[in-house]
């Protein structure tokens, strides 16, 4: 027998939100989640994965729309499968993108790090003086 869950668990497992699973399931990106007989969600363990799927691709910058979409193309069945890698593959290209852009900056706050701690190995800094403006930097003396 398959696990569920209530939302509230489903939201603790996952760390989002129990309005955030009604979001995605009422925009159609969380469908077919199972109702208890008093009408309450219920989560099985393949929600938990596409759950766990969706909160991959939402880190990663997966727009709402095209999220929808591909929720939608699974649902409509194996038939979709060009579709879905299209939409994957173009995800990853935008991914990459981001990646190579992040390196770009990790490179030139790397560089700003650099030339601080040789600032601060070269130097001694002084508490500023009480007059504002006024700070005082005396370099480090051998000793």
């Amino acid at each position: 027998m398959t696990m569920t869950r209530t939302i509230q668990r489903a939201a603790a497992e996952t760390g989002l939100s129990t309005d955030t699973l009604r979001y995605y399931e009422r925009i159609g990106i969380l469908p077919s989640i199972g109702r208890s007989e008093s009408g309450h969600r219920r989560f099985t363990d393949d929600d938990m994965g596409w759950i766990k799927l969706v909160q991959c691709l939402r880190a990663t910058g997966m727009p709402l729309e095209d999220l929808h979409r591909y929720a939608e193309l699974v649902q409509d069945g194996e038939h979709t499968a060009g579709e879905r890698l299209e939409i994957l593959e173009a995800h990853k290209t935008r991914i990459l993108s981001e990646m190579g852009e992040l390196t770009i900056a990790l490179g030139l706050v790397e560089n700003k790090i650099a030339g601080y701690e040789a600032l601060v190995a070269n130097f001694n800094f002084e508490p500023p003086d009480t007059r504002p403006g006024q700070r005082k930097v005396r370099p480090r003396t051998a000793g």
